[in-house]
């Protein structure tokens, strides 16, 4: 923790929460908008659905590799210059992908988008560890899962509105007009959290030896996955909401806010649980219920998918429970990841994010296309992507030491 945190943020603590979150949900929200527009993109410039496909993997290839980075980068050279930067890029790709004519442009573009926003995600997280104490840092963690986790499930509805009302190109100049203002706000706004006896040395040698720190400590990576794979149990369904929702449950497309409303809720509520129980509840335990609430539900709704077929009454709900229970862990197991290497909390969450980006990219390129027309299939894979964070997390429970639970500043 910076010994300073005290005199760089004077404002409510919410405002900076507010702030963290834009940054952190601008990855997944530039993901998610443009998606209703897939078709409409390709017949306005030529490119065939598999072309179109490109653009969403080049963004995520861009997105995983940078995250590495962005982290490291921060450690020596101070967080707000790497947010700065970030957002600057994220802004200009926009416009470039706004006025792209041809596919091999629109590709290219989306590769900057995914290099430039995972600075958002990843320093955010630093920050929040430079700026607060244990319990003051789950709170913040907390309300910035609430909007995280949010922007995936609204950037759909926002997307498809435009594309309708308006044409693929305004998804774009949204969000450079999204990024000009989250630049503007951090440039007046964002101090520098890192404090000057705790910059990292910036060569080769540096960099690999804490890569090689994390990468060879099992806990560390145990960790990174229980943070970051359960996510997929949820996000399975948005990826796969325009079947799920329109073939499985037979709902009008100007219904699909039902389900997004649901799970919107489940993140905000288990989001704010998580906040109030810092402090109060040791964080080991507060993961504990997160994950038995997921498991039940999980096992629940692989059971009445087998036994029933889905109906829209019943269908969603499982799926925003799961959302609750995820919201009430991550902020506690996030934070622990972080606190394994208080040096290098930058690179801490460079690794995690390319971790959870890599579970994310495998689960929209992969799984969901192959498991999307079978609610049995889609009960299966969102079991399944819970139990690599159960499993992982039971292995690491009881290895971590008295110094991570107690998270060293």
């Amino acid at each position: 923790m910076n010994p300073e945190a005290n005199t760089l943020w004077r404002a409510p603590r919410w405002a900076f929460a507010v702030l963290l979150a834009c940054l952190g949900m601008l990855g997944p929200f530039s993901i998610d908008t443009y998606l209703p527009a897939f078709s409409g993109i390709a017949h306005s410039i030529g490119a065939t659905p598999a072309q179109m496909q490109q653009t969403l993997s080049a963004y995520l290839f861009g997105f995983a590799v940078m995250t590495l980075f962005h982290g490291a980068i921060s450690d020596s050279f101070g967080r707000r210059p790497v947010v700065l930067w970030g957002v600057a890029l994220f802004t200009v790709a926009s416009v470039g992908c706004a006025l792209a004519d041809n596919i091999a442009t629109l590709v290219f573009w989306r590769a900057v988008q995914g290099i430039s926003t995972g600075a958002g995600i990843v320093v955010s997280r630093a920050i929040i560890r430079d700026m607060f104490a244990p319990a003051d840092a789950q709170r913040v963690m907390s309300q910035v899962t609430i909007y995280f986790g949010v922007a995936p499930a609204i950037a759909p509805m926002v997307g498809g509105f435009l594309f309708v009302h308006a044409n693929w190109q305004s998804i774009f100049w949204l969000l450079a007009a999204i990024g000009a203002l989250l630049w503007a706000a951090n440039f007046k706004l964002l101090p520098e959290t890192l404090h000057k006896t705790q910059k990292q040395a910036f060569n080769i040698r540096n960099l690999l030896r804490g890569y090689w720190q994390m990468g060879a400590s099992p806990l560390f990576l145990m960790l990174a996955l229980a943070s970051g794979v359960p996510f997929n149990g949820m996000f399975l369904y948005v990826l796969s909401a325009p079947v799920f929702l329109g073939e499985l449950l037979e709902l009008a497309p100007e219904q699909f806010f039902w389900f997004f409303c649901l799970v919107i809720a489940g993140i905000m509520a288990g989001a704010w649980l998580s906040g109030r129980l810092a402090g109060r509840m040791p964080p080991k335990r507060q993961i504990r219920y997160g994950f038995v609430i997921m498991m039940v539900v999980s096992v629940l709704n692989l059971a009445l998918n087998l036994f029933f077929s889905p109906q829209a009454w019943w269908a969603m709900w499982p799926i925003a429970i799961y959302s609750f229970g995820w919201a009430l862990m991550v902020p506690a197991v996030t934070l622990m990841v972080l606190d394994l290497v208080p040096a290098r909390r930058g690179m801490a969450s460079s690794v995690q994010a390319f971790i959870g980006s890599m579970a994310n990219g495998f689960v929209a390129g992969v799984i969901s296309p192959l498991v999307m027309h079978s609610p049995v299939a889609l009960a299966v894979a969102s079991l399944l992507m819970m139990s690599v964070g159960v499993l992982a997390w039971l292995w690491a429970q009881p290895r971590l030491s008295g110094e991570a639970q107690a998270r060293s500043p």
